[in-house]
């Protein structure tokens, strides 16, 4: 199951989709987090110091291997260097698993040991000094991207991307590849803000899209979120000592996180799982096509020279049961 976490800068997306990744691993469910915000906090937050997460190897500096790998003995896509982010899988393309050992996974996750249990951690990598006025963020997350449309995924199975702030995420597809999307809005006017600007582009394109109410203080506030989402409103989070100890650099163990935290996230859990009986592969792979044309036409061709539409097998469709051809 791929599930995203969005919302509006400091709304606490990082943090959510972190205790999230506990409950995961807590519960024995195997998984993948993958941090694609600018800001690069997810390691920081499952409990990783400074110098490890700085060590955290950046998927952008991978991205001709993940391609190469990906690329398989698919006839048409004769080099590594004509796939885009959008490119999607065919006949002959290698497909990812959750749980499997392959080289883009050792090449670009790190354990991250949680108390008993463990999960693979991913990075973009940071926007760094020398991407200043030259480079948007939105090629930092071309290589997830490209995972996610090989990526063959079961239930109980789990990849949880912490996005990039706000609205950003519509400058690419990816926003069509998951499962769920839970949106953390504070009770705020700016906080509920990027729900309308969300909603509106996630309903066009059938993206399942839920709100978590963060810091949420009383009556007052709980009421003003039901206004402004209605049934959008999955469920909300407050106050945590928890947390503040977690962000000083002191976490308790987990399962010291407050019990009405813990129901918050098993209703994310259930809501997540649930997701499970809509999906709906083809309508998968269309909208994997249709941004992959957009693409091409609207720089793609240019920058690699060739038609990027060739690289479309219209037979092909993605499916959790998908074979992948091994390496030779």
């Amino acid at each position: 199951m791929k599930i995203a976490f969005v919302g509006k800068g400091g709304s606490g997306k990082t943090t959510l989709s972190s205790l999230f990744i506990r409950h995961l691993a807590g519960a024995r469910v195997p998984v993948i987090a993958v941090d694609a915000d600018i800001n690069q906090h997810l390691g920081a937050a499952l409990g990783l110091d400074e110098a490890e997460a700085a060590a955290l190897p950046a998927m952008g500096a991978h991205l001709p291997l993940i391609k190469d790998y990906l690329r398989g003995s698919n006839p048409r896509i004769p080099s590594s260097e004509s796939m885009i982010k959008t490119t999607p899988p065919g006949e002959g393309s290698r497909l990812l698993r959750v749980g499997e050992a392959n080289p883009v996974y050792a090449a670009c996750a790190r354990p991250v040991e949680l108390d008993d249990s463990a999960v693979r951690l991913m990075a973009t990598g940071p926007f760094t000094e020398s991407d200043l006025g030259v480079a948007c963020y939105h090629s930092k997350v071309g290589a997830v991207e490209l995972c996610l449309n090989h990526l063959v995924d079961g239930r109980g199975e789990y990849v949880v991307v912490d996005m990039t702030a706000g609205s950003d995420s519509f400058a690419s597809g990816m926003f069509t590849r998951f499962d769920m999307t839970f949106l953390v809005a504070e009770p705020t006017r700016k906080g509920v803000a990027v729900y309308r600007q969300y909603s509106e582009y996630a309903r066009d394109f059938g993206v399942p899209l839920k709100v978590v109410g963060n810091k949420v203080q009383g009556p007052e506030d709980l009421a003003f979120l039901r206004d402004e989402v209605g049934d959008d409103l999955l469920v909300t989070v407050g106050h945590s000592d928890w947390v503040r100890a977690m962000e000083k650099g002191r976490p308790a163990r987990f399962a010291q996180l407050e019990e009405a935290n813990h129901a918050a996230l098993r209703t994310l859990h259930d809501t997540a799982d649930a997701a499970y009986a809509d999906r709906d592969w083809e309508r998968y792979t269309r909208q994997m096509v249709h941004f992959h044309l957009k693409n091409a036409e609207s720089w793609g061709n240019a920058k690699t020279g060739v038609d990027l539409a060739a690289q479309v097998d219209p037979a092909f469709v993605l499916f959790e049961g998908a074979a992948t051809p091994q390496p030779a």
